[in-house]
């Protein structure tokens, strides 16, 4: 384990479980259900056993600032589940996340467009959604570095829906990095750039994490976490079942 997590930590999970009621999304729980239920059969409705869906169990993570993570897993692993419990987003059955700083998640890099606007309007918009506390100036600012570093050109004044998928993800990706942040969680939003920008947007991250934080990257691909990564974690049978370099990490990923 990095000896710098001790002295200047990011993030901190301990024991975290992580899992879905499966009665509550299959039946109706409204309150006049319940009620039935437990006249016709109340012995059964109280005591029997809840069927739940365990995504994450027992997972510890530690990272401190300067640490690109990079998280492998199949589909269904849990990969997005962890983030969005670190994020806020979900509730851990038992365990505690400390997270020092700033956290701004990411899980689709179409979050907040509109497809029949421009890519500047769009950009606009999106940097007053990830960035709610900036002044109008500061939010100009922000749009101005974007739309040079996605050098899209003439494009940015022409419609967000005639963009193909490699431009959607410039202009999004963007601003997206445009301010630094001490914990950035990125989950597959590098999907559909390409690969030209793909290595100008890890660099500008890059950058972004020696200045001040850390990046959480979810991918299936390894290319993707050598590029940007410098630790890698296998999320396998419900669990971290690896945590260190990023070439043993892709490894033992491939051998899964």
């Amino acid at each position: 384990m990095n000896s710098t997590i001790a002295f200047d930590p990011i993030l901190v999970v301990k024991d975290l479980h992580i899992r879905f009621d499966i009665d509550y999304y299959r039946q109706s729980n409204s309150l006049r259900d319940v009620f039935v239920k437990v006249i016709k059969s109340p012995i059964e409705t109280l005591f029997k056993k809840k069927e739940c869906l365990h995504i994450i169990n027992n997972a510890s993570l530690q990272m401190s600032r300067g640490d690109r993570l990079g998280i492998l897993g199949v589909n269904g692993a849990g990969k997005t589940t962890l983030c969005r419990c670190i994020a806020g987003m979900l509730m851990p059955a038992s365990g505690t996340i400390e997270v020092y700083g700033e956290i701004r998640s990411v899980f689709n890099a179409l979050v907040g467009i509109n497809p029949e606007l421009t890519g500047r309007e769009n950009a606009n918009l999106l940097a007053q959604f990830f960035f709610p506390n900036e002044n109008n100036k500061e939010i100009e600012s922000i749009v101005k570095d974007a739309l040079e570093f996605s050098e899209l050109g003439g494009f940015v004044d022409t419609p967000f829906m005639t963009y193909s998928k490699g431009m959607q993800a410039r202009l999004s990706l963007s601003i997206i990095s445009a301010k630094k942040c001490d914990l950035l969680i990125l989950d597959e939003v590098f999907d559909g750039a390409d690969e030209f920008f793909q290595k100008k947007i890890s660099e500008r991250v890059l950058r972004m994490i020696h200045d001040s934080g850390a990046v959480m990257f979810v991918s299936h691909s390894p290319e993707q976490i050598r590029l940007a990564c410098n630790r890698c974690v296998v999320i396998k049978n419900s669990a971290i079942a690896f945590d260190g370099s990023v070439e043993d990490g892709i490894d033992f990923y491939h051998k899964r």
